[in-house]
């Protein structure tokens, strides 16, 4: 449920009604616009709570029961849209963020290479993993601790906030420990049990859609996290699994936009494991751009051909730099800055 307040209610009113919602045990969400606030109840049954008690309080114009299953991540529980400050690099904003690096950290040399590269190109965080989901168990499964500490020492020398998988609800106070971002993979985007201990995480996390998820799944996906009381959630389009064999996945762009209008989280595009193929990353991505994508994430390594896994759809150092440059008059065309 919210609570709508008076145009410029005051602020006693406001903090009268937050410490009655606390009262009953629910969490709160403000949500400040130019002329109203409204307050969000986290953790309410909204068929217990009893409307009539909070619309008699001083300031409140009305109440409303938010009707999508989906409650916090709705747009009816805020209509401005939620920006998330990662170390000074807003995602949700009107600056268009590009995370960029190798899918998996197989060197030290390897990953503070590729972070210089997409700074020099633009890129506003480095992406890279350090515990890898594979679907064969002889497949590289990454570095782990070794791996973010790379990323750590990346971060130190470039400034680029980092974003890296976690896996499991065990892992997550590790990766919390080196990563400013933490990324929830596909084929755990309903696992519910690592999603409902990252609600109780106050850092933001990276929600992917599943390759046969539902967009109401997926942000059904994310209201365990934002019941949990983390507010800092974002959610992606990366493919999804269809018929289609030419592409690794079919990269859903209408997501994007649908997105957009039912949610007020940032929504970010995946084009490298939406196509499968590098020679597909930069035209998507554009066309992500254009949907009104919030940020953009890529795979980029020295030399593709050589990389421990997704090679294919991993963009080299030079291919990143063309691909921002082409990006720019698109983000520029709808409004935005790259």
């Amino acid at each position: 449920m919210i609570i709508v307040m008076q145009q410029h209610a005051d602020p006693k009113h406001i903090e009268a009604v937050v410490k009655r919602v606390e009262e009953l045990g629910y969490k709160v969400h403000l949500s400040r616009g130019e002329a109203r606030t409204i307050v969000g109840i986290i953790g309410a049954d909204e068929h217990k709570l009893q409307t009539s008690s909070f619309e008699a309080m001083d300031g409140v114009e009305k109440t409303m029961r938010v009707m999508q299953p989906y409650k916090v991540a709705s747009r009816d529980f805020s209509q401005e849209d939620t920006v998330i400050n990662v170390n000074g690099v807003a995602i949700g904003g009107q600056k268009i963020v590009v995370m960029a690096g190798p899918c998996s950290v197989e060197s030290r040399e390897m990953i503070l290479e590729t972070a210089h590269a997409v700074k020099e190109a633009g890129g506003s965080v480095l992406r890279g993993g350090a515990f890898k989901p594979r679907s064969s168990p002889y497949s590289f499964q990454g570095m782990g601790e070794e791996g973010l500490r790379y990323l750590a020492e990346a971060r130190e020398q470039t400034g680029l906030p980092i974003i890296t998988e976690v896996m499991t609800p065990d892992e997550i106070e590790l990766v919390a420990d080196y990563a400013d971002i933490l990324q929830v993979g596909a084929r755990n985007t309903q696992n519910y049990s690592l999603l409902k201990a990252l609600g109780k995480l106050q850092k933001p996390v990276f929600l992917k859609r599943g390759m046969s998820s539902t967009i109401q799944e997926l942000l059904m996906s994310a209201e365990y996290i934002l019941a949990g009381g983390n507010m800092q959630v974002m959610v992606g389009e990366r493919g999804i699994r269809t018929y289609e064999t030419a592409t690794r996945f079919t990269f859903d762009v209408n997501a994007i936009p649908v997105l957009k209008e039912l949610t007020h989280l940032p929504v970010i595009a995946d084009p490298a494991h939406g196509t499968g193929k590098w020679n597909l990353v930069t035209p998507i991505a554009k066309a992500a751009v254009a949907a009104g994508a919030d940020s953009i994430m890529v795979e980029v390594h020295p030399n593709p051909a050589e990389a421990w896994s997704d090679g294919a759809q991993s963009l080299t150092l030079e291919r990143f730099a063309t691909m921002m440059r082409e990006l720019r008059p698109v983000a520029e065309a709808v409004g935005r800055t790259l």
